[in-house]
């Protein structure tokens, strides 16, 4: 996982491994290996004593437990390194006799058999303890708990430094299509708590500065429609090639004003929805635009049930047909559901939009053509108000232009939504006029 506190970890848990390794290393390059010359020496010397008694007198080794004399040497395992050290040290010292050590599986020790003249054998423990079994395996295994016994540790530490950045980010990843913050449970660690509550009163400060602009542009829009009447009142009076021009700039300040109103409404409004089918939904807007004259037309269509506001929805599938129609002389549209996604693709066969502009397309009061006298109606904020809608009913919408080649055949716009499951498709149909 690419989180800060997954790299925060690994970084951790490397650095204090990879000091420990190298300071394990280090110290074996440091710590001298034990003489194993000195102790074959010390052991030739007992065996030269033990040789010299058990030629003289057999029957002095008899009850000794440093030796014993048999008819063969010890049985077991050769033991080579041993046996080659020992005959070394017995040759510097100026002795002829050989031995032979052996590791027996039953005996704790390894065990030196010496021939004597005679042909017996002196047979005596060896000072050197047999190997532990899998001695190996247990460096593998302290190796294995020191790895998992940082890698707890550093876990558990770095969760605990890291929880208010984990809080910021599940608070972030929990925002809702309407920008609300939820508040947060203010427990835990000081440092927990003081994020939880700088969270909380962020989002309470800016849900006040929401609501306080929501007003604001509500009370303009509701107070310009006063003066406006007055002003439509005293064109009356105006000579008529001077009050229709002075009427159509009323016109125009009015569905400002009414669209400004709307977009407000809809940042504000509140509310889950109810289960919607949505190509009904279409359908019966498509029959009401052509009715008043738009040229809009249904195509493919699949039944496909989402959940959200029908009347909000219905505005803001009204805006994007009447852009279809308008501005791209004729729309067409199609349902499709699936894969837990319902989508409506709305296409028409305009000019499209310039890609520098497509960003901008759901800025609020945006035309494509620049000049306030356009000939489209409209105050710029069909889209915005559509986008507004369709985000806070849980789905998307985006602007692509259809291209063949260089050449622009059109504008389509694709609205998703999460789709309910299908056996709610048989429900009362919410949408419906």
């Amino acid at each position: 996982m690419n989180t800060i506190r997954t790299k925060l970890t690994a970084l951790l848990v490397a650095s204090v491994l990879g000091v420990l390794v190298i300071a394990t290393g280090l110290s074996f390059l440091m710590l001298s290996p034990p003489d194993f010359a000195k102790a074959e020496d010390a052991t030739a010397v007992q065996l030269e004593l033990l040789i010299d008694l058990a030629e003289r007198n057999h029957e002095a080794l008899v009850g000794n437990p440093n030796g014993r004399i048999a008819d063969a040497p010890a049985g077991g395992q050769l033991f080579g390194p041993a046996t080659d050290g020992i005959n070394a040290a017995l040759e510097r010292r100026g002795r002829t006799q050989r031995v032979v050590v052996t590791d027996g599986p039953d005996a704790p020790w390894p065990v030196v058999s010496a021939r004597l003249s005679d042909g017996h054998w002196l047979i005596m423990p060896l000072a050197l303890p047999r190997p532990g079994p899998g001695g190996e395996w247990a460096l593998v295994g302290w190796l294995v708990l020191v790895a998992l016994g940082v890698t707890l540790v550093m876990v558990f530490a770095v969760r605990r430094l890291t929880e208010p950045l984990a809080l910021l980010q599940r608070t972030a990843a929990a925002i809702d299509p309407n920008g609300a913050l939820r508040l947060l449970p203010e427990k835990g660690p000081r440092e927990v708590r003081a994020a939880a509550r700088a969270i909380n009163l962020l989002s309470t400060r800016l849900g006040q500065a929401m609501e306080s602009r929501m007003r604001l542009v509500a009370a303009a829009g509701h107070d310009l429609r006063t003066p406006m009447t007055r002003m439509r009142l005293r064109a009356e009076f105006l000579p008529e090639e001077e009050r229709s021009a002075f009427i159509e700039d009323l016109d125009e300040l009015d569905r400002i004003a009414d669209s400004a109103i709307r977009l407000v409404r809809e940042e504000v409004e509140d509310g889950e929805g109810e289960p919607i089918r949505l190509d009904r939904l279409v359908a019966d807007t498509v029959v009401e635009l052509q009715a008043i004259g738009y040229a809009v037309e249904l195509e493919d269509v699949a039944p496909v049930t989402i959940r959200g506001r029908p009347q909000a929805l219905r505005r803001a599938l009204r805006n994007l047909l009447i852009n279809a129609a308008t501005h791209g002389r004729q729309g067409t549209v199609q349902v499709a559901g699936g894969e837990g996604r319902a989508r409506v693709e709305i296409e028409d066969s305009g000019p499209g939009i310039p890609e520098n502009l497509l960003p901008r397309v759901f800025e609020p009061f945006f035309r494509v053509d620049p000049a306030r006298g356009a000939p489209t109606p409209g105050a710029g904020l069909g889209l915005a108000i559509a986008e507004q809608i369709i985000t806070r009913n849980g789905g998307t919408l985006s602007l692509q232009n259809m291209e063949r080649g260089d050449a622009v055949l059109g504008l389509r716009q694709v609205l998703e939504f999460p789709a309910e499951p299908a056996d709610m498709r048989d429900e009362p149909d919410a949408g419906a006029l």
